[in-house]
């Protein structure tokens, strides 16, 4: 799923060539994100799209030869003075006069062109590691250039850009060159995005834009037109880049009066790689004139402000937050909470009063990434997570422009994985105290994804390891939600250390945080009493979280339910859907109730009878603080509920761990007929976590 798709797309068609492009946003300026060569499209621009797209216009287009676009033949087709032509012909298309210009490597060469022959249409322009033919050269990659026609006896390094590889290894080369892209460690998922794109094109196709004579092909033709550009210039370039030498981004800078920027230890995409600082460089180059008045208040006249960002993946988030947010205010009534969250989240902090930041309503939605990801009771949750990389860009954005137009002594991050890591990459960024809450640490393989698996998710965990060991500083607190005895007996990877003894290490540990006493439901009577439940009734909870991944596990429950009445003749099941999932999806019936919504839900598990349930920890872990029976189903592939979230319910002793795969509705019903009403005995779960979780935030205050 994309963080932000497009207002309005559409194409223009030159001499039978479509051009596709896509605009974002409104006003002015108007960015176009120019395309860079043939082996990748406009989305190699995804992390700073939606940005950019907050504060005016941006305009993208798919380069002729991938994506989209029409893949033409023949070299002339793929001429600098054709891919110039295009962009001017999609800003004619949408109305636009003038643009700044953002390109990238080989995208540079029709930038070149555009400012220095139409410098009307141009108001700036950026040339991010370019691929102009200046001097000095990078011997060893210029002498396989040359011999680029001959056949080649090479098969490594830059042996491979030769024509004749490219024809019979086109994927070997693909993935050999998106490794050179991507010189820095942990970079695996943008090699993943560059593979992907390049085999959405042909080896014949990109061998027809080697070999085209240019205006820009030879380095004195490069300097003439460098030489004429009048705009503003910024030049952007890795020191480490393993394709063009940063030599060369000095040498374009120098030519055109432009700024150089050196992103050092970069290497060839940083605005994939390193998008934040690569989005704030661009803003900074494109924005307006900033306001002639400005209102500055002195720090010792500010009020106590905190940011609370809760993450929207499960209910459960919302109900320990706001839990430590009540004890934080007990100790400091003089601060003021403002929420940044999504839907819905932002429902359950609404009830109780909670102020949501407006900018709330700009995040990209995390929770529909998720459910898009998911199938039938399968979530591949780690992969999910890779794959939601431009939404966790946008969304620390939003966040980064929150803390920059207003004044916060604190931020709160409960799982807000975009906070922490972006603010492990930019440690400059931060500004206030950082409080850092999780329930797991550490991500782990499935059995079925291999080594290949067991190596990403190593990768993901030492990459971590490596944030927080050379940046402690960035989180003021880390506090582990839960117990030492909770965390799984795992290492973080192969060379890696055990998640337990690093764990120890560097959080502080609240116990676990329900949000609610459960002393105070232990007149079961007089709570169902309350809740409008009879005596006679056996209450059976079906719930599966506010995601709205859960519909498969309510369609099998619900068909269950006829035979487990029969079994169990006072059942009374009540299916409770969330506010993401269409209860005009399943029937009722006499005895089966289906809501979207049950306000308080932690009481009425804590009055039922029996709960079916995924395996989320938050809703898990009520029902074992009060006691309850319950059946949990984790989803396939969810290395946290199979893993982390299975660890501590075993410890716990509670609940009955159910495959969906192999549970159907007989099953099911028989489970719940054996689980309903039984007498349960589960170790006490903690009820001052929230009190001590706050307490520790307190002290930054």
């Amino acid at each position: 799923m994309r963080a932000r798709y497009p207002d309005a797309e559409g194409y223009v068609e030159r001499d039978g060539v479509r051009i596709f492009y896509e605009i974002f946003g409104s006003g002015e300026p108007t960015v176009l994100f120019l395309p860079t060569w043939s082996y990748g499209y406009s989305r190699f621009w995804k992390a700073q799209v939606p940005y950019l797209a907050r504060h005016g216009r941006v305009i993208t287009f798919d380069g002729r030869g991938n994506g989209r676009s029409s893949r033409p033949d023949g070299a002339a087709a793929y001429g600098d003075a054709e891919f110039a032509a295009d962009a001017l012909a999609v800003l004619d298309a949408v109305g636009c006069e003038q643009a700044y210009l953002v390109s990238f490597s080989r995208g540079a060469r029709w930038c070149l062109l555009l400012a220095a022959e139409h410098p009307e249409r141009v108001r700036g322009a950026v040339f991010i590691d370019h691929a102009l033919p200046l001097p000095p050269g990078a011997p060893v990659r210029d002498a396989a250039i040359h011999a680029f026609d001959e056949p080649s006896a090479l098969a490594d390094g830059w042996g491979k850009w030769n024509r004749h590889y490219w024809l019979d290894h086109y994927a070997d080369f693909v993935e050999w060159f998106a490794h050179q892209i991507f010189s820095e460690q942990h970079s695996t998922k943008q090699i993943e995005d560059a593979i992907g794109w390049a085999l959405e094109t042909t080896p014949e196709t990109l061998i027809s834009t080697i070999t085209t004579a240019d205006k820009t092909s030879t380095v004195q033709a490069v300097r003439e037109l460098a030489s004429r550009i009048q705009c503003p210039v910024l030049v952007l370039h890795g020191d480490e880049d393993a394709i063009v030498s940063h030599a060369r981004g000095q040498t374009l800078a120098d030519i055109t009066g432009g700024r150089l920027v050196t992103i050092r230890g970069g290497g060839h995409a940083p605005q994939a790689r390193d998008p934040v600082k690569v989005n704030l460089l661009l803003r900074d180059f494109t924005a307006p004139e900033p306001p002639r008045t400005l209102t500055w208040t002195r720090a010792q006249r500010r009020a106590k402000r905190a940011l609370y960002i809760s993450s929207p993946i499960g209910l459960g988030h919302a109900q320990r937050d706001a839990a430590i947010a009540a004890e934080l205010r007990a100790l400091r009534p003089d601060l003021q909470i403002d929420w940044l969250a999504q839907h819905p989240v932002t429902l359950a902090l609404e009830q109780r009063g909670e102020r949501i930041h407006p900018a709330s309503a700009l995040l990209a939605s995390e929770s529909r990434h998720i459910e898009s990801e998911s199938a039938e009771h399968d979530l591949h949750c780690f992969q999910a997570l890779r794959r939601m990389d431009e939404i966790l860009v946008a969304n620390y954005m939003l966040f980064h422009d929150v803390v920059n137009e207003e004044d916060y002594d604190l931020w709160i991050g409960d799982e807000a994985w975009e906070l922490d890591y972006f603010l492990h990459e930019n440690p400059e960024e931060k500004r206030a105290a950082f409080v850092w809450m999780t329930d797991f640490v550490g991500y782990l393989p499935m059995a079925d994804g291999g080594a290949h698996e067991a190596f990403l998710t190593s990768d993901y965990n030492a990459e971590m390891i490596e944030h927080v060991e050379r940046f402690p500083r960035l989180r003021d607190r880390a506090i582990f939600v839960g117990n030492p005895d909770d965390i799984v007996p795992d290492a973080f990877g192969q060379d890696l250390p055990p998640i337990r003894a690093w764990t120890e290490q560097h959080f502080d540990f609240s116990g676990y945080i329900t949000g609610f006493d459960p002393a105070a439901f232990a007149d079961r009577t007089a709570l169902r009493e309350a809740l409008g439940y009879r005596p006679d009734e056996q209450v059976c909870i079906v719930t599966v979280g506010g995601s709205g991944v859960g519909g498969h596990l309510l369609r099998r429950v619900i068909a269950a339910f006829p035979e487990a009445k029969r079994q169990v003749p006072a059942l009374r099941m009540i299916v409770v859907t969330g506010p993401r999932i269409d209860t005009a999806e399943f029937e009722q019936a006499d005895g089966l109730e289906v809501r979207a919504y049950v306000h308080e839900l932690y009481r009425h598990l804590a009055a039922c009878d029996l709960a079916v349930v995924q395996g989320g920890l938050s809703t898990c872990m009520e029902l074992t603080a009060n006691q309850r029976p319950f059946l949990y189903f984790p989803l396939r592939h969810h290395f946290e509920q199979n893993f982390h979230v299975r660890r501590r319910l075993e410890r716990y002793g509670a609940g009955r761990c159910m495959t969906f795969e192999t549970s159907t509705p007989e099953v099911i019903a028989t489970a719940i007929a054996e689980e309903i009403g039984r007498s349960v005995h589960y170790r006490p779960v903690e009820t001052d976590g929230a009190a001590r979780a706050a307490a520790r935030i307190a002290e930054l205050i």
